[in-house]
């Protein structure tokens, strides 16, 4: 007999790759111009042209040393590029001591729930919020408690959060710039998260890790700043992968940090290594840690994510649509035009709009769009998005 966890888990896969699946084959039907898919976070623009030298660059090294194992935890060489980067951004005190090589961001995620988890534990998330999260603390043999985000500016709820710690929470996961919204938490707002999880830890006497998701750290607009957690709140993992800064989702690369600041860092890290080790996430891809070593501090190309940005917004609104605003990442969170928003996304994929309902991220009146996408297919659906408000009408 399988595992019928894992059965289950297989047999019904991610809706929004399902979706982009879907996409694919309809492309192939009729028209990839014809299909307007924004179900998938997969960057459009180009990785930058340091990557592609660095790439270059490595080929001419031994093939032992471009191909072969790494350490477990990743080179001295990049693991040091990182805690650098990370000082001279942050005004931190990392070292590659502090630093694990990840097969991306899942991998971190994964691998942070299951080095402080215990059987039993609970973790908090904030809705809505990327489905992969339930999905890792549930095979860690933990509860998956649900927060929503003050809906009217999708900032935590500090008194939900609050209401929701338990003797048996051991961390909340937190993602800004967030995945679906768009929203990037203040430092007032996460410096009140510090302040709740310091008062829990000294009234229940256990230690509330939080497990930083921050892939989108980089994408922000209008000179919006991502607060550096770890420099607000001591027991931080930070988890992060290069996928969308430098536009590398195929690649699976990224890392962990444990801060020096942690009290028992140390043996958090030895926790990330065990945890690694059981879930095999060891030898983190060779060739892509020389990548990120001479590509550490390389900039992202926010540019063309704006305009994206700027040229859905203003569609939709001239057509009467209302979303969250987004202030970081590459999503619009769009208001559905009924209360079921599966029936709205099924009406918009009878127009060719590839669109995710909210019930993919733990709540309901919602689809995400994805305007990573090239310029041309945010132009040509607004046609398609015209026909389905007409619909409404």
């Amino acid at each position: 007999m399988v595992n019928e966890k894992m059965y289950e888990l297989g047999s019904e896969p991610s809706a929004i790759r399902e979706l982009f699946a879907y996409g694919l084959a309809r492309k192939a039907e009729i028209g990839e111009d014809k299909v307007f898919d924004f179900s998938l976070g997969n960057p459009s623009i180009p990785a930058p042209a340091a990557v592609k030298e660095a790439i270059i660059e490595l080929l001419d090294e031994p093939p032992v040393a471009l191909h072969g194992y790494t350490p477990a935890q990743g080179t001295p060489g990049v693991r040091t590029a990182i805690a650098d980067s990370i000082n001279r951004r942050f005004g931190m005190n990392a070292a590659a001591a502090n630093i694990y090589m990840t097969a991306g961001a899942a991998a971190s995620l994964d691998i942070s729930i299951n080095a402080v988890a215990n059987e039993g534990d609970e973790f908090i998330v904030i809705a809505p919020y990327f489905p992969e999260y339930r999905i890792w603390i549930e095979a860690a043999g933990c509860t998956c408690i649900e927060v929503m985000a003050r809906e009217i500016d999708f900032q935590l709820d500090l008194a939900a959060i609050e209401a929701a710690v338990t003797p048996k929470t051991k961390g909340i996961i937190i993602n800004s710039p967030n995945n679906p919204v768009g929203s990037v938490y203040s430092e007032e707002n996460l410096r009140g998260l510090a302040d709740v999880l310091c008062s829990k830890r000294e009234e229940l006497g256990s230690v509330i890790y939080v497990i930083c998701d921050e892939p989108y750290r980089e994408i922000v607009y209008e000179g919006v700043e991502v607060p550096y957690i770890p420099a607000i709140y001591d027991n931080t993992i930070v988890c992060y992968s290069y996928s969308k800064s430098l536009s590398l989702p195929g690649e699976r690369i990224g890392y962990l940090y444990v801060p020096e600041r942690m009290p028992d860092w140390q043996r958090v890290y030895a926790a990330i290594c065990g945890a690694g080790r059981a879930l095999g996430f060891v030898c983190a891809p060779s060739l892509f840690q020389g990548v990120i070593e001479k590509c550490v501090d390389a900039p992202t190309d926010v540019a063309a994510y704006a305009e994206n940005r700027a040229l859905l917004c203003r569609g939709l609104s001239e057509l009467g649509y209302e979303y969250v605003e987004p202030r970081g990442a590459f999503y619009l969170w769009v208001k559905a035009l009924e209360p079921d928003e599966q029936a709205f996304a099924d009406r918009a994929k009878a127009h060719e709009l590839l669109l995710v309902p909210s019930t993919s991220f733990g709540c309901s009146g919602y689809v995400r769009i994805g305007y990573c996408v090239d310029k041309a297919t945010i132009e040509q659906s607004i046609p398609a998005f015209a026909a389905l408000m007409a619909e409404y009408r």
